[in-house]
């Protein structure tokens, strides 16, 4: 019989977001313990619990993309998670000039 690993929502976020964007930067932070007094997240098992994060990411991909662009390429990317319970996504998506990240000859 084959075993099965079950991998975290923070995880299957990370990869996929890494991966599709190339991220420079990639923070995520899991802040479901904030609203485990809800009912609906009371009813809820395992990794479905893990129902909100806070992401910040920060891609060339997003170069010539204006904000509403950025939050639905990250939406599109993780549309089978928002499908299977995870509910709140605060999005902070930067390019790497935006985040200070790159070259130090910019302005001089």
């Amino acid at each position: 019989m084959a075993s099965r690993t079950v991998v975290s929502r923070a995880c299957r976020i990370k990869t996929k977001l890494e991966t599709a964007l190339q991220a420079a930067v990639l923070d995520i932070e899991d802040v479901s313990y904030q609203h485990a007094g809800h009912a609906a997240v009371r009813e809820m098992d395992g990794d479905a619990k893990e129902t909100h994060f806070n992401v910040r990411v920060v891609s060339s991909k997003f170069e010539g993309q204006n904000l509403v662009k950025r939050h639905r390429m990250v939406y599109e990317l993780l549309s089978d998670e928002l499908q299977s319970g995870l509910h709140a996504l605060s999005i902070t998506a930067k390019t790497p000039k935006e985040a200070g990240i790159g070259s130090t000859t910019d302005k001089q």
